[in-house]
C-alpha cells in the first residue's frame, strides 16, 4: 500500500498554475486541509495515500481523510489494509468500503469492520466473496450507518437489531430469509429506501410495519423463486423485476410510481404461467400515476389481450414504454393505452430487445392456434411491426388514433429510427399533441 507510482504524483503536480513570471505556483498544497481531504474522497484510498510523497505539506493529509476503500486487487493484503488502519487517524468516518475475496482475510474482517464502526461511520459497503463468514454482532448495533450495502453476504443476525438512523438499506445477492429478514426491519425504525438484488432465499416480504419505507426495488434473476408475496402499503415507488415464477403484489396502495418488467430467457414457455400473475399486478398499478412497462412485460400483455382477457382501467398520467417496436407489443400497447382516460404524457424509450424471445413466442402462439396476423393486426390492415419495416410512424399514428387526453409524447430513439423524426412530427393529431426527440 505504501509503494507509489511516480506518474501518480507527477499528475497532481500537473494541476499546478505557473505564475505570471514563468514561476510555478503550488495553488492546490495552500487549500484547507478539509478541501484536500474531500477531493481525496473521490480516489480509491491506495492512490491517496500516494499524495504523501509530493511534499511535507501532503505527508499526512490523507490520514484524515473522511473515507477509506479497499477494493479486491493483486496488491492488495490484510497487511496494507492494517497498515492503512494504523496511520489513519481521522475521528469520524462518512465513507468505508470494504470489497475482499481472499480466504487469508477472514481472520481480519471483524477487526476492519469493528474499526469503521469505532469512527461512527455513515455509510458501508461490504462485499465479501468468503465461504463460511457470519457478521459479528456489533455490526446489527450502530445509531451512526445511514446507508449500508451488503453483497455475497450471508444476512442471518443472530442477535437483535439496532441501526436506528438507517435510511437505505441495499442486499445483493445475500442469503436472507424471511425471519432474518424481519429481524433485520425491526431493527431500522426509519428506512427509507430498500434494495434486494437476486436475493432469491426470500418468500414472503412483508413491510407493513416500515412505516417510513417509500422505495422498494426488488431486481430478480431469470431463475429467482423469490419473493413470492410483496405487502409494501407505504411504499410510493416500486422497480421490480418479474423471473419466471411470477410474484404477488398484496398491497401497495400508497403507490404513485412503479417500473415494472419481466427478466426470463423463456418467456414463450412461461407466457401462460405468467399472464394470471401479470394481470394481478396490472390491477394493483391501475391507481399509479406514473408507469414505466419494458418490452417482456408488453410481449405477455400482447398474449393476454389475444385471449380475450380482460384490462383494468388505469388512472396513469405519464406512461414510459421501454421496448423495442416490433408487432408482439402491439396488442398490449393499444389495449393499455386504450384504457388510460387520464393519460398526458407518453414517453416511448427504443431499446434492443433479444428477438429469440419473440421466436419463442411464435411457437406459442401456433400452440395456442393463434396466428401472426392477429399480432400484426390494425384497425384496418395488418403489418410487420419492426424497424426493418420502416413503420415506426405506423406506431406513431396508432398511439395518437387510441389517446383521447395526450398532451405530449417523447421519443428517445436509437440510431435506427433517426430517419423518422420529420415524417413523424407531420402526425400530430391538429397540434393537440407535441411530440419531441432525443437519441442516443
Amino acid at each position: 500500500m505504501a509503494d507509489v507510482s511516480a506518474t501518480a504524483a507527477r499528475r497532481i503536480r500537473s494541476r499546478h498554475c505557473h505564475g505570471g513570471d514563468g514561476v510555478v505556483v503550488d495553488t492546490i498544497s495552500g487549500l484547507p486541509d478539509v478541501i484536500l481531504q474531500h477531493i481525496l474522497t473521490f480516489i480509491p484510498t491506495k492512490y491517496a495515500i500516494t499524495t504523501s510523497l509530493l511534499s511535507k505539506r501532503w505527508r499526512h493529509v490523507w490520514c484524515d481523510t473522511p473515507s477509506l476503500s479497499f477494493k479486491s486487487s493483486p496488491t492488495l493484503n490484510a497487511a496494507c489494509i492494517n497498515q492503512t488502519l494504523t496511520l489513519y487517524t481521522a475521528p469520524k468516518m462518512m465513507h468505508f468500503l470494504l470489497d475482499i475475496n481472499e480466504k487469508d482475510d477472514v481472520p481480519h474482517i471483524d477487526r476492519w469492520i469493528k474499526f469503521a464502526m469505532s469512527r461512527n461511520v455513515e455509510n458501508m459497503f461490504l462485499s465479501l466473496w468468503v465461504d463460511k463468514y457470519s457478521f459479528p454482532e456489533f455490526l446489527y448495533v450502530s445509531s451512526s450507518l445511514k446507508q449500508l450495502t451488503l453483497k455475497h453476504c450471508d444476512t442471518s443476525p443472530k442477535c437483535s437489531v439496532s441501526w436506528t438512523s438507517l435510511k437505505n438499506l441495499s442486499l445483493v445477492k445475500c442469503g436472507v430469509s424471511d425471519e432474518s429478514m424481519a429481524k433485520i426491519l425491526s431493527g431500522c425504525p426509519v428506512l427509507e429506501c430498500l434494495t434486494f438484488n437476486h436475493c432469491d432465499e426470500l418468500s414472503n416480504l412483508d413491510l407493513s410495519r416500515s412505516l417510513r419505507l417509500r422505495t422498494l426495488v426488488v431486481e430478480r434473476s431469470s431463475s429467482a423463486t423469490g419473493p413470492k408475496d410483496i405487502n409494501a402499503p407505504h411504499i410510493h415507488y416500486l422497480y421490480l423485476r418479474y423471473s419466471q415464477f411470477p410474484s404477488s403484489l398484496v398491497d401497495v396502495s400508497s403507490l404513485t410510481e412503479a417500473n415494472v418488467n419481466i427478466c426470463t430467457n423463456e418467456l414463450s414457455y412461461n407466457a401462460r404461467l405468467l399472464q394470471p400473475a401479470v394481470m394481478d399486478m396490472l390491477e394493483k398499478l391501475q391507481h399509479v400515476e406514473k408507469l414505466t412497462f419494458g418490452g417482456n412485460l408488453l410481449q405477455v400483455l400482447s398474449v393476454a389481450q389475444l385471449r380475450g382477457v380482460p384490462f383494468p382501467m388505469f388512472k396513469v398520467k405519464a406512461l414510459t414504454l421501454k421496448t423495442r417496436i416490433f408487432h408482439y407489443i402491439i396488442p398490449g400497447i393499444r389495449r393499455v393505452l386504450q384504457n388510460s382516460d387520464d393519460l398526458k404524457k407518453l414517453t416511448v424509450h427504443t431499446i434492443h430487445c433479444d428477438i429469440k424471445l419473440a421466436k419463442r413466442l411464435d411457437h406459442y402462439l401456433a400452440f395456442q392456434a393463434f396466428n401472426k396476423a392477429q399480432l400484426r393486426r390494425r384497425p384496418k390492415d395488418a403489418v410487420h411491426w419492426d424497424v426493418k419495416s420502416k413503420h415506426l410512424p405506423l406506431f406513431v399514428e396508432l398511439v395518437l388514433k387510441n389517446t383521447k387526453t395526450l398532451d405530449k409524447m417523447f421519443l428517445v430513439l436509437d440510431h435506427r429510427y433517426r430517419m423518422f423524426r420529420k415524417i413523424i412530427g407531420t402526425l400530430s393529431r391538429n397540434d393537440k399533441v407535441s411530440i419531441s426527440f432525443d437519441s442516443y
